[in-house]
């Protein structure tokens, strides 16, 4: 993607899934390196990080797209799970959140490394911010792997404790928990 260009963010919808996981697997690839090693980041794309398809149900994930193709995605969620894709059921937890008193999640955002820093991620998440306002939420929290916290910490979120999350029974990528009051 050239710098500058228009890029168009709406709902992701099922159909774009099989787009959303290529998506995934190149931005992980891209800007994971130097955080993560090969075996880390090669593991989290088959296990971790992939499509989550309640989000797109539930209406919640956004995608970017640039020239006719996706350069970004991500969204939030009044549901439990923290984090990792629907095949990944370590964290999985669908029920509801109550706005009044537990904070929205932010999930799954990526960008494609052509695409980074040109302002994609942090329009998709003030789509989000607004959203989780709107649904009477007035906090977010999130599971941020290394390369994303720089973004949330210039958009106001601020770190909370490391974590390492299973890749499988051995192996883990360190990722932190990040907060913000939304009002």
């Amino acid at each position: 993607m050239r710098e500058g260009a228009a890029f168009e963010i709406r709902p992701a919808v099922e159909a774009d899934a099989e787009n959303i996981g290529e998506l995934i697997a190149r931005s992980v690839r891209g800007l994971a390196k130097g955080f993560y090693d090969e075996q880390q980041i090669e593991l989290s794309i088959r296990s971790v990080f992939g499509v989550d398809h309640q989000l797109i149900a539930d209406g919640t994930y956004f995608v970017a797209e640039a020239d006719g193709k996706l350069v970004g995605c991500g969204g939030w969620s009044r549901r439990k799970t923290l984090y990792g894709a629907s095949r990944y059921h370590y964290s999985r937890d669908s029920d509801l959140l109550d706005p009044r008193s537990d904070a929205a999640k932010v999930r799954a955002f990526f960008v494609s490394p052509d695409a980074a820093r040109m302002g994609i991620g942090k329009a998709i998440l003030l789509r989000c911010e607004g959203e989780m306002i709107a649904a009477g939420f007035s906090s977010a929290e999130m599971m941020a792997t290394l390369p994303g916290v720089p973004l949330y910490e210039a958009c106001g979120y601020t770190r909370g404790e490391s974590a390492a999350v299973a890749l499988d029974d051995s192996i883990a990528i360190e990722c932190i928990k990040m907060r913000k009051e939304l009002r």
